[in-house]
C-alpha cells in the first residue's frame, strides 16, 4: 500500500508534466477508439446494405444457378424443407425470391433492371421495402403493380402512378413482356441496386415471366450476432445435393475482397497511429526521467534498492496510463455513439467516387464494446512496453554519476 500512495504522490509533484502523460495516453486511446469504430462502421453498414437490400446473409439455390442465374436453373419450393430450415439455429426469417433481367421502357426511355419477386413476408422482415418507400404506397400481394428504385426512377423520369413496360425473356424461352402502374419509389442504401431494381410481388413475377411456383433462391436472413459461416455449413449437412448454400460473400466476392483490402489498408494505417502513440508516450517517459535524475540518484545514495526504485516507477507509470486510458475512454464514448446516430456524409466527388465502389457515401461508427476493450489494452500494453525504459534506466545507473549536475 506504501508504494501505491508514494508513487501517486510522485506523479503530482510535477502537475504539468503527469498532466501532459495523461494527455498523451489519453489522446491516443481516443484516436485509437474512433479510428477503428468508423472502420468497423463503414464495413458493417456496407454489408448490411448489402444484407438488407438484397442478398440476405445466406441463399439456397438449385445447384448450378450460381454459374448461370438463368430461371431455367429455379426450383420448386419445398414446404417441408422450408420448415426444416426454419428450425436451425441462427435463422430468423426465410423467404422464397424469384430474380431475372429485362428491359424496362418509359417513353422513348429504356434502362436495363434487375425484375425482383419477393415474397409478402418482405414487406416489415428481412429487406423492408415498406420502410424503403420515400413516394407513394407498398404493392399488395395480389396487385398488379410494382416499386421502382430511386435512380431508375430518375433516369427513367417516371413517378408514382406512371405505367412502365418490361420486355424480356421467361421460363423456357416465353416472351416475358407487361405493362404495370409503379405504385412507389423505393430508396435503397446500396448505390449500384438504387440505379437499376424493380421490385414485385413474387406471383406476379412468376406470371411475368411464365415460371408459376418457381422460385430460384430463398434468402436466408440471421439472428443479430450470428455466424455466418457457422450456420452456412449447418445447412449444407441439412439440405439435399441438389441445392447449393452460399454466403454472402461468396454471391458477391468482389465486395468481400474489396473489403479485405481496405481492413489490410486500415491496419497499415493503425500501426502507424500506433507509432506516433509509443513516441508520444516514450517523450514523456524521457523528459521525466531526465528531470528526476538527480531525485533518484539520491534515493539509491540514501540506501533505496534498485528493484524498490524500479518497482515505484513502474507503479507510477501504470497508474499514469491507467488514468489516461480511462479518461480516453470516457471521451470517446459519446463521441462513438454520436458518430453512430448521427454518421459523417461525405459530398462531391469523393460522394460519386463512393457510390462506383457501391458504398453508401457515409461514415458511421461502429458501437461493439470489442472495439473499446481491444483499442483500450492496446495502448495500455503499449504504455507497459514502453514503462520499461525507466526500469533499464535505473538498472544502469550509478548513483555518484546521477546526482552531478
Amino acid at each position: 500500500m506504501w508504494i501505491i500512495q508514494l508513487a501517486w504522490k510522485n506523479s503530482w509533484r510535477n502537475k504539468g508534466r503527469t498532466i501532459i502523460t495523461i494527455s498523451a495516453v489519453a489522446f491516443a486511446t481516443l484516436i485509437s477508439m474512433i479510428t477503428a469504430s468508423l472502420k468497423e462502421g463503414v464495413f458493417d453498414n456496407l454489408i448490411k446494405n448489402i444484407v438488407s437490400s438484397y442478398t440476405g446473409h445466406i441463399q439456397i439455390h438449385h445447384k448450378g444457378y450460381q454459374d448461370e442465374q438463368i430461371l431455367e436453373n429455379g426450383f420448386f419450393p419445398n414446404d417441408s424443407l422450408l420448415e426444416k430450415i426454419k428450425m436451425r439455429s441462427g435463422i430468423e426469417s426465410i423467404t422464397p425470391r424469384i430474380e431475372s433481367f429485362a428491359l424496362l421502357s418509359a417513353g422513348e426511355s429504356t434502362r436495363g433492371c434487375l425484375i425482383m419477386g419477393i415474397g409478402p413476408e418482405e414487406k416489415k422482415t428481412f429487406t423492408a421495402m415498406e420502410q424503403k418507400l420515400i413516394e407513394g404506397h407498398y404493392t399488395d400481394p395480389d396487385a398488379n403493380a410494382l416499386l421502382l428504385s430511386e435512380g431508375l426512377a430518375h433516369s427513367l423520369k417516371m413517378t408514382v402512378n406512371d405505367t412502365v413496360v418490361i420486355i424480356g425473356q421467361g421460363y423456357h424461352g416465353v416472351s416475358a413482356a407487361g405493362k404495370y402502374p409503379v405504385s412507389g419509389i423505393i430508396r435503397l442504401a446500396s448505390p449500384k441496386l438504387n440505379e437499376r431494381l424493380v421490385v414485385m410481388p413474387i406471383a406476379l413475377a412468376q406470371r411475368l415471366f411464365g415460371a408459376d411456383s418457381i422460385a430460384t433462391s430463398w434468402c436466408v436472413l440471421l439472428k443479430e450476432n450470428t455466424n455466418v459461416d457457422l450456420v452456412a455449413n449447418d445447412l449444407k449437412g441439412t439440405i439435399d445435393d441438389d441445392f447449393e448454400v452460399l454466403t454472402w460473400a461468396e454471391i458477391m466476392p468482389d465486395i468481400k475482397q474489396h473489403i479485405d483490402t481496405d481492413s489490410n489498408n486500415m491496419q497499415i494505417v493503425r500501426y502507424i497511429l500506433y507509432l506516433l502513440v509509443s513516441f508520444g508516450i516514450f517523450s514523456t517517459l524521457l523528459i521525466m526521467m531526465s528531470e528526476r535524475k538527480i531525485e533518484h540518484g539520491m534515493l539509491l545514495a540514501l540506501g533505496m534498492s534498485k528493484k524498490r526504485l524500479e518497482l515505484l516507477l513502474m507503479v507510477e507509470s501504470l497508474m499514469t496510463l491507467m488514468v489516461g486510458s480511462l479518461l480516453g475512454l470516457l471521451i470517446s464514448l459519446p463521441l462513438v455513439i454520436y458518430l453512430k446516430k448521427y454518421p459523417i456524409h461525405i459530398s462531391g466527388n469523393a460522394a460519386e467516387a463512393y457510390k462506383r465502389f457501391g458504398f453508401e457515401p457515409i461514415f458511421p461508427a461502429a458501437f461493439d464494446p470489442v472495439i473499446f476493450l481491444q483499442q483500450g489494452l492496446t495502448v495500455f500494453t503499449i504504455g507497459i512496453i514502453l514503462s520499461l525504459y525507466p526500469i533499464w534506466v535505473i538498472r544502469r545507473m550509478n548513483a555518484l554519476n546521477a546526482m552531478k549536475k
